[in-house]
């Protein structure tokens, strides 16, 4: 239980960063809709990449409830009639992995160029390395997590479209269910993880947007979803505000990792290429419905 011992790689990594100073901005944002929290981590994985931003922290939330596809996900996953009539959005991340109800969580998005020691290794070894943080988080929010040395998918959740129904390798759990999911993707010398803690709520809310061949089909998803996967006040039997758990993964994050913040907001630079990427990309159904 606890957080899991520095791997040897980890180490040579933990290793090179002391010798260095680690300073990352950190952006707590406000609620945002999801075209704009996805056109704004494009827009700082850009900017950072081409080496114009620091290495950024961000924190933020949805509002209205979104539904985000992974990249290469199925439109066809969703029950669009369902999803028009909650009201909620609809976006596709530029990030893989499955689909996420983003509502009543706290979202993180780190984002560097691909050459910074924090994103060294590769994918999955920086995977492992920024686990060491998100389970800290929740230590600092009194949680036990573990961290999965291995996938757990089982046959029957292969071809499920919701991401917290399968903790993948390095994922974050408690009591053996999935808490915190993240997605990572590089691209022009950048890279960027982001993922997300729920905080409240129902976590089998996701089901009532997403096809099913019948509504029993659907409410086994649910049984099944609420078997894998929770939320922070559901294991805790509380539920931490935004600002408290932004305050417990910035401390975890400085804390495990080395990173030192300083708090700042975006450059004008970031907001118009977000804003420009919101009307090229985001709001177009296009790229919504493209697989």
């Amino acid at each position: 239980m606890g957080i899991p011992p520095i791997y040897p790689d980890n180490e040579v990594i933990m290793a090179a960063m002391d010798r260095i100073e680690n300073r990352w901005r950190l952006i707590l944002s406000e609620t945002n809709s999801g075209a704009w929290n996805m056109a704004l981590d494009e827009a700082i994985l850009e900017s950072a990449s081409a080496g114009e931003s620091p290495p950024t922290l961000r924190l933020y939330a949805w509002e209205p409830p979104c539904l985000s596809l992974g990249y290469a996900q199925p439109f066809t996953d969703i029950d669009q009639g369902s999803l028009r009539q909650k009201g909620w959005d609809l976006v596709r991340r530029p990030s893989g992995g499955r689909a996420i109800l983003h509502t009543d969580e706290l979202t993180y998005a780190l984002i560097a160029p691909d050459n910074h020691p924090d994103f060294m290794g590769g994918v999955l070894e920086s995977y492992r390395h920024f686990s060491r943080g998100l389970a800290r988080t929740l230590v600092f929010l009194g949680l036990e997590p573990e961290m999965q040395n291995t996938s757990l998918i089982q046959d029957d959740f292969q071809h499920s479209p919701v991401c917290f129904q399968i903790p993948s390798i390095y994922e974050i759990t408690v009591q053996g269910k999935k808490l915190i999911g993240s997605a990572q993707v590089r691209r022009r010398h950048g890279a960027l993880q982001h993922g997300t803690l729920p905080l409240t709520g129902d976590i089998t809310r996701i089901c009532q947007v997403l096809n099913y061949a019948n509504p029993d089909e659907r409410r086994n998803a649910a049984t099944k979803l609420e078997a894998t996967a929770s939320t922070v006040e559901d294991l805790l039997g509380k539920a931490p505000s935004w600002q408290r758990a932004a305050e417990a993964m910035t401390h975890a994050f400085s804390e495990s990792l080395g990173m030192q913040f300083d708090r700042d907001e975006i450059s004008a630079d970031e907001r118009q290429r977000a804003e420009e990427l919101i009307a090229a990309r985001y709001h177009h159904r296009e790229w919504i419905t493209r697989i």
